[in-house]
């Protein structure tokens, strides 16, 4: 198939991206390069640089590259910023995809995948979490993630918009070659900032909270490794062809992982010692959370590769060697 990655120059939206492709389809990559980076495309799959709320725009790169379906990876997504800036998020993660939509249905494109999150259900009511669970969430950016995903329902029956939503986890590790990888600015996730505490690049990684009631006092979070993410987001491709389809799926291993038991497996990996300091908690933060990936595995066939958080790790740091300043190195 033709698919347009929006945000296709992103962390996962880049690793997507080389499963399409290694599973034989034709990716095209719009990115506005606000987070994205365009080393992480490789030369030969068509790339262009705009917004995806600008609806000639994308109209016409729907039409000229003859798109079959469309995958969004384009949202804004650090929770506390969130909250300091609530329209920086409506505009870029509700009112700018509804543009998107709009331009999907002038071209006639009717087969949409979304990049949700677990954010969506704020704090769950039970653990492991299961698609059907009440949906609350607890910050703008879950918020305006659960209005799209209202949108699609609309669209969907409204115009026959057929959609899968994944709602997932904590994504984490690198291609396994070491070609792309995780590089944000800020960087606000554990992993790479672990790694970075161990490589000296700070001074040292903050554990917020150790009087949680989990089994070492820390909080436990699914970690699922990006192309893991990638290889669900194309395996729901067949389950699309029925008009109004709409799908929602949780991503992630179902073994969650504590904050101190990430530390210790980055040691592990890379033979460095990670300096830290214990903090308070942080406001929002759920002891546990962690998927029930069944109803994907069921339906889709599909399973995770990384199971292990140090092989996941592994690949991060593979990475993290090979490009010391991320993509600028």
């Amino acid at each position: 198939m033709n698919v347009l990655v929006i945000g296709g120059a992103g962390y996962i939206g880049s690793h997507c991206v080389r499963q399409l492709q290694a599973a034989g389809h034709r990716p095209v990559v719009l990115d506005n390069l606000v987070y994205g980076h365009r080393q992480a495309v490789a030369s030969d799959v068509a790339f262009y640089e705009g917004n995806l709320g600008d609806i000639p725009t994308v109209e016409k790169i729907l039409r000229d590259e003859q798109i079959e379906l469309v995958m969004h990876f384009a949202a804004f997504a650090y929770v506390g910023e969130s909250v300091q800036e609530p329209l920086k998020y409506y505009e870029n993660n509700l009112a700018a995809p509804i543009r998107l939509l709009q331009a999907m249905r002038n071209a006639g494109v009717t087969k949409f995948v979304f990049s949700s999150t677990c954010a969506t259900f704020g704090i769950p009511e039970k653990m492991p979490i299961t698609e059907d669970l009440p949906q609350r969430p607890i910050n703008p950016y879950g918020q305006t993630k659960l209005d799209f995903e209202n949108t699609l329902k609309a669209c969907a029956h409204a115009y026959g918009l057929s959609f899968a939503a994944f709602r997932y986890f904590n994504a984490a590790g690198a291609a396994e070659d070491g070609a792309i990888g995780e590089d944000h600015d800020p960087e606000s996730h554990l992993i790479p900032l672990a790694v970075f505490a161990a490589q000296g690049k700070r001074d040292k990684l903050t554990v917020f909270g150790t009087d949680y009631p989990t089994p070492d006092g820390t909080c436990l979070r699914d970690y699922i490794h990006v192309d893991d993410l990638s290889r669900a987001h194309i395996a729901v491709f067949d389950k699309l062809s029925e008009p109004g389809t709409g799908l929602f799926y949780n991503l992630g291993t179902g073994k969650p992982t504590s904050v101190l038991e990430i530390i210790n497996a980055v040691e592990k990996v890379t033979g460095l010692k990670v300096p830290y300091v214990t903090g308070d908690r942080r406001a929002g933060d759920p002891p546990a959370l962690y998927a029930d990936s069944s109803k994907a595995k069921n339906e889709l066939g599909w399973e995770p590769k990384f199971m292990d958080i140090e092989g996941i790790i592994a690949t991060a740091w593979k990475w993290h060697q090979s490009h010391p300043d991320g993509y600028d190195a």
